[in-house]
């Protein structure tokens, strides 16, 4: 993924950000609510603001079931800890900060071939019923949005 942040970074620096406002190989880490710390893959910190605080993440074949539930767990994680320690106070107290998350998923059968859910006790949401995990993460990045997460 670090391809991804060194484009970024130029667009960043593109917009008018100075090289020495971004942070991407070093000095990640933000206080959390919910732990010490989170390390980020990209940071812009400017005049004691957080600005823009980024996660990358990519993920691979075979196991595309349990790296699902991982990875969206992570990011509603880190998102959820990260709010609530602004909400605290762990940093700016005026500037509302920018959280991104950038998700890189192979294109590969296994990916976008409909699965199937498990449903013993209750119904699960009908936009998860035959959806690939392409689709599957589609729909959480976009509920994250929706969520202001």
């Amino acid at each position: 993924m670090d391809g991804f942040i060194k484009v970024i970074t130029n667009l960043i620096i593109e917009a008018g950000v100075g090289q020495e406002h971004i942070f991407y190989n070093r000095y990640l880490e933000l206080p959390g609510f919910f732990r010490p710390t989170k390390e980020w893959d990209l940071l812009v910190v400017r005049d004691g603001q957080l600005i823009i605080a980024l996660e990358a993440k990519s993920q691979v074949g075979p196991s595309f079931g349990n790296n699902f539930n991982n990875r969206t767990e992570e990011a509603m994680g880190s998102a959820i800890d990260l709010w609530t320690a602004y909400r605290e106070g762990a940093f700016n107290k005026t500037v509302q900060p920018w959280l991104g998350y950038l998700f890189l998923l192979e294109d590969c059968p296994a990916s976008q071939t409909p699965v199937k859910v498990k449903e013993p006790h209750f119904k699960v949401f009908p936009e998860f019923v035959n959806a690939s995990y392409a689709k599957r993460y589609e729909v959480f990045c976009r509920k994250l949005v929706r969520e202001a997460l």
